[in-house]
């Protein structure tokens, strides 16, 4: 056990801090932040890192304004939202359903946004605008059914993801039906949807990104404590004076709604909401659902993997998805050899 330091307040109250959790959160901003100065400067249009921020504190030529105010930092800025919001949703039904598989990836929320998002296109022929909101009503209405389906008095981890897993797979049927129905502009555009993909996303993008973050991540700190409790299990919780299925609603449809805003704003990304929270978790090294730290984390692998994406393949520009898909699979391997060594699955 590491030794966790009291801090006293001169009201008497006494609050125990472990130093390493705080210094991991502003190691992993600092990553972002970096990478996100690395991401602006880099394209068909170069600029050092010390322009860059020459840049954005107004000091720029005319020609770099533009490039990074109207083309570069939007995008950026997209990308280290979506990467926060989608690790959030993550650490939270991680801790949920105590399952480090239990991620939106695998219960079916990614899934549920996409249907939507597909619906808008196929059906009813909508705008990019029109498809965002389709993949929030989709995520929305797919949290409330996989909810609804675990409930027998009260919502258990186990349930949970078995829900999760079936309303999945039915809803990947649906999607694949959908693209099969599509005529080919429409087809194309969903598939070019479906990868997952940061290029040309602008400001429209981020302020309602940053609306809800700014109210759903904060909410998701405040019942960090009572989340953790839940970690214990549901009786150990209540003993505790933790409000069980109040704060599980509350945290579910929080973690819901962030990873719907996130695919509408940039497709469904896979494997950031299943990864970054474990990542997170064996840095820090404290138990919790580490909700500051995944959200460094998801910001940082973002971004990482969209450098990646738009440099390492010379003239070619991957979408981030099909990256962050290559990196997940491995990951997730890992993860099952790990989980299997320690005798879970």
């Amino acid at each position: 056990m590491r030794a966790a330091k009291t801090i006293r307040t001169p009201g008497g109250l006494s609050v125990r801090v472990d130093p390493r959790a705080p210094l991991v959160v502003l190691l992993l901003l600092a990553a972002a932040l970096a990478a996100a100065v690395v991401l602006v400067g880099s394209g068909d249009f170069p600029m050092a890192p010390g322009e860059v921020v020459a840049t954005l504190l107004g000091n720029g030529t005319p020609a770099q304004e533009f490039i990074v105010q109207d083309v570069r930092l939007p995008r950026v800025l997209v990308a280290l939202l979506v990467g926060a919001a989608l690790a959030v949703g993550g650490a939270v039904f991680q801790s949920i359903s105590r399952n480090p598989l239990g991620s939106p990836d695998v219960l079916g929320f990614g899934q549920g946004a996409t249907v939507g998002a597909l619906m808008v296109i196929v059906v009813f022929k909508g705008d990019s605008a029109a498809t965002a909101g389709g993949a929030i009503v989709g995520g929305l209405v797919t949290g409330a059914a996989v909810y609804l389906l675990a409930w027998r008095r009260g919502v258990h981890g186990y349930r949970l993801v078995l829900v999760g897993i079936g309303v999945a797979a039915m809803l990947t049927g649906a999607i694949h039906y959908l693209v099969t129905k599509a005529n080919l502009v429409d087809a194309t555009r969903a598939v070019v949807w479906m990868t997952g993909s940061l290029d040309g996303r602008d400001w429209s993008q981020f302020w309602p990104l940053l609306a809800t973050c700014a109210v759903l991540v904060p909410l998701c700190l405040v019942y960090g404590r009572p989340l953790r409790m839940l970690e214990m299990g549901d009786d150990a919780a209540y003993a505790l004076g933790i409000r069980i299925e109040r704060t599980r609603a509350v945290l579910m449809g929080s973690a819901v709604l962030l990873t719907s805003v996130a695919t509408a704003a940039a497709g469904p990304i896979v494997f950031v909401a299943l990864s970054a929270p474990q990542l997170a978790r064996r840095l820090t090294r404290s138990p919790g659902p580490n909700i500051a730290a995944s959200a460094m984390m998801g910001a940082a692998l973002l971004l990482t993997a969209d450098w990646v994406a738009t440099s390492a393949f010379g003239g070619r520009e991957l979408p981030v998805g099909v990256v962050t898909g290559v990196l997940g699979g491995v990951y997730l391997l890992w993860l099952l050899v790990t989980e299997r060594k320690a005798g879970r699955v």
